[in-house]
């Protein structure tokens, strides 16, 4: 695999050929990308709700209504709709939740390892929580994290897909009930393959030259 190849392929997608399914054996590949994507302290602060039939789609594509409808033809064509969440907190009991599962795991070669790395994460943590009082962004960070790891690994399989901040996550939240279950919508990554007619998919596309975005410290 050429990752230069895939970032070439891949873009974001404006019409999603409704009649073509992501097969099981590619979709288990994309559900295990959102598992095991990295986050910060290893702090995991996300929750997914995947649509894969047309009922399911129908439901997320509740926050594509009023201001967001130009999105809505996105999610009900697509083949599957992931909606990524951030917890709405993280405090002591969740993080205690999180040591646990790394043992039961075999993360900590010795019993002192453990004592460690809840210290460590504690740390950065709290120092979210309660100096930078920004505790709700640094887990959404950790969403997009997770969302950069999707788009790569869809393009490296040959799905489209495309990223959705153009949604109600207010309208998700009430029409999945997240907030009582600790979770906030952020955004969504619908996923398929492209139709013929989509214009974006002939564009070239354009970055910003190198002569201005890189800055090599080694010559």
């Amino acid at each position: 695999m050429n990752l230069i190849d895939v970032v070439h392929y891949r873009y974001s997608t404006k019409e999603f050929d409704s009649h073509r399914r992501i097969p099981d054996d590619q979709f288990s590949q994309i559900r295990a990308l959102l598992r095991f994507s990295p986050s910060s302290v290893n702090s995991q602060p996300w929750h997914f709700v995947i649509a894969s039939n047309e009922a399911g789609r129908k439901r997320l594509s509740q926050g594509t209504q009023g201001l967001y409808s130009f999105n809505e033809a996105k999610v009900l064509q697509a083949s599957h709709v992931i909606l990524f969440c951030a917890r709405t907190t993280i405090d002591e009991a969740y993080m205690l939740h999180l040591l646990e599962q790394e043992d039961k795991d075999g993360r900590f070669a010795e019993p002192a390892f453990k004592e460690m790395v809840h210290q460590g994460r504690s740390m950065f943590v709290n120092m979210h929580r309660f100096d930078f009082k920004d505790a709700q962004h640094w887990m959404e960070k950790q969403v997009y994290l997770n969302m950069g790891t999707i788009l790569l690994g869809a393009g490296a399989l040959g799905i489209d897909a495309v990223p959705i901040e153009g949604m109600d996550p207010k309208a998700l939240n009430e029409e999945l009930g997240l907030l009582a279950k600790g979770y906030s919508a952020v955004a969504m990554v619908a996923l398929g393959y492209r139709k013929d007619t989509d214009f974006n998919a002939t564009l070239p596309k354009s970055r910003l030259p190198e002569s201005e975005i890189f800055t090599d410290l080694d010559g």
